[in-house]
């Protein structure tokens, strides 16, 4: 590559498709700027929202909506559950991802009907190959 992204040819590298658009729920400041870069790396258009209201008005948009579990200012177990027997995620995918040592939030997440509940670890190494698999 040279000046500017430029290729050796002086022309520059052809854009990268995106592999899905994400909706990522995720107030962790820390931990969801981690998620969603890796994401973006992956190939995926990413859009972090800290409130549930948001991340389901952005739903129309995203292939796959992405969900903290672990954050103690709302449910996201409920939340998906409301927005499956809403309709809202018809055509969606959803990924959870929790605390390893709480089962229990797993749990509720499996039976709330997320595709995949992962412990966060998982979400830590392996988000944007989780997504891809999802969107595909």
């Amino acid at each position: 590559m040279g000046p500017a992204g430029i290729g050796a040819a002086g022309v520059p590298p052809p854009p990268r498709a995106v592999v899905a658009r994400v909706a990522l729920l995720c107030p962790d400041l820390l931990f969801g700027s981690k998620v969603e870069g890796a994401l973006r790396v992956g190939g995926h258009d990413v859009t972090r929202y800290d409130g549930e209201d948001m991340a389901r008005a952005a739903v129309p948009e995203a292939d796959v909506l992405v969900v903290d579990l672990t954050d103690d200012n709302f449910d996201g177990a409920i939340l998906v559950e409301s927005m499956r027997m809403g309709r809202e995620l018809e055509g969606k995918a959803t990924l959870g991802f929790y605390s390893h040592v709480d089962q229990e939030t797993r749990r509720r997440a499996e039976q709330a009907g997320f595709d995949l509940v992962v412990p966060r670890s998982r979400m830590n190494r392996e988000a944007a190959a989780l997504v891809e698999k999802l969107a595909g």
